[in-house]
């Protein structure tokens, strides 16, 4: 079972930084695509950014491109959300995600993390 624990998260100001990081067991990491959602208050839980198993291939929503940065370091067995230039509209908790297949994708993940509280002040 793959167990996947999210840290970094926190209080920051509008067009600060925070990096949010993911830890996971395994021994297979590199077999899996990673993912990052976030849910807001009130809202559905929406896709953030995507990378695949070998972190040639990313994905972003559209309202992150240029501001966030998804990596991974398969000797870690960790991968990263790096946030610039935040806005209070990316206020949310923060998911870290595993799905088996190594492709990039936005659906059918089925290994989560327990979420990270990111605030973005006015």
């Amino acid at each position: 079972q793959v167990q996947l624990v999210e840290s970094g998260g926190g209080l920051v100001q509008a067009g600060g930084s925070l990096r949010l990081s993911c830890a996971t067991s395994g021994r297979t990491f590199s077999s899996y695509a990673m993912g990052w959602f976030r849910q807001a208050p009130g809202k559905e839980r929406e896709f953030v950014a995507a990378i695949s198993g070998s972190g040639g291939s990313t994905d972003y929503i559209d309202s992150v491109k240029g501001r966030f940065t998804i990596s991974r370091d398969n000797a870690k067995n960790t991968v990263y959300l790096q946030m610039n230039s935040l806005k209070p509209e990316d206020t949310a908790v923060y998911y870290c995600a595993g799905r088996i297949r190594p492709g990039v994708t936005r659906t059918g993940y089925g290994h989560w993390g327990q979420g990270t509280q990111v605030t973005v002040s006015s």
